[in-house]
């Protein structure tokens, strides 16, 4: 019986995967802040719970202990953990930029570090990062989401070459707008009153956001498309989830950079 680690599965995408698998009948080992957001996935045969926190080092390493303990081997890591922060860069305190990169970068780089021992001596794994259509194509406010998703699609395929001989794969999956909780706890915006400056910008990401988000795809079709990353056993690293990615990438791989750019301003003023 194989095994998944997930981090960020209290909700969301995390959450419909780990019930994914489960219902295939793998181990499923689902890592979240609070472990109380859990109990109903703790009450599934073969899911365990453990605190993880990607950006407490001390929380990685007790949660990937814990991991191997319980089920003896993890075959499958998915990096899901991550939140969006949307907002002009210079509403944004130092802080808060930092706290963007340490959840979506850092701490991903830190849980994959933490398993890559692991996957090394048993010479076999994969490691699934999510990261999304922002992770190739950007929007206006989105800076710090776009700059920590472009970060992971860099990452991501830099591993691909460094852990294919050793016997792991890595792959991308990446989202469209999904029905998940992005635009609550997920989600950071920061506009300070004073920088009017950006305000029509503002206005008019917030309709177009609107209408992006009117009809978003459930989770569990990017679960879907992550239990197919987990068992596609050539080299492929790019998996897309949802019709909108399907769209909006394959049109950014047909135009350069100014066709593209000028289609997003006009999605905009739309």
């Amino acid at each position: 019986m194989k095994t998944i680690f997930i981090t960020g599965a209290s909700s969301g995408i995390g959450e419909a995967t780990a019930r994914y698998f489960q219902s295939k009948g793998w181990q499923v080992l689902a890592t979240m802040r609070n472990p109380a957001d859990g109990a109903e996935l703790d009450q599934l045969e073969n899911v365990h719970i453990a605190r993880l926190d990607v950006t407490d080092p001390d929380s990685i390493t007790a949660a990937v202990a814990q991991g191997i303990e319980r089920f003896g081997q993890i075959d499958v890591l998915l990096n899901n953990a991550g939140y969006g922060a949307y907002g002009a860069l210079e509403a944004f305190s130092m802080e808060r930029i930092r706290r963007q990169f340490d959840t979506n970068v850092i701490g991903l780089l830190a849980v994959t570090k933490a398993l890559l021992p692991h996957m090394r001596k048993n010479k076999s794994g994969t490691i699934i990062n999510i990261s999304s259509i922002g992770g190739q194509i950007t929007f206006p406010l989105g800076t710090l989401y776009h700059g920590t998703k472009f970060a992971v699609e860099g990452i991501s395929e830099a591993l691909h070459y460094e852990l294919e001989p050793l016997g792991i794969q890595v792959k991308i999956v990446e989202p469209g707008m999904i029905k998940t909780n992005f635009g609550g706890s997920s989600f950071d915006f920061a506009m300070d009153d004073n920088l009017t400056d950006y305000a029509p910008t503002v206005a008019a990401m917030g309709k177009l956001f609107g209408k992006l988000a009117a009809n978003p795809s459930a989770p569990e079709v990017v679960s879907a498309v992550i239990w197919q990353a987990a068992h596609e056993d050539s080299n492929r690293l790019r998996f897309r989830a949802g019709e909108d990615a399907e769209q909006l990438l394959s049109e950014r791989k047909q135009k350069d950079d100014a066709d593209f750019i000028a289609g997003i301003k006009q999605l905009i003023q739309g």
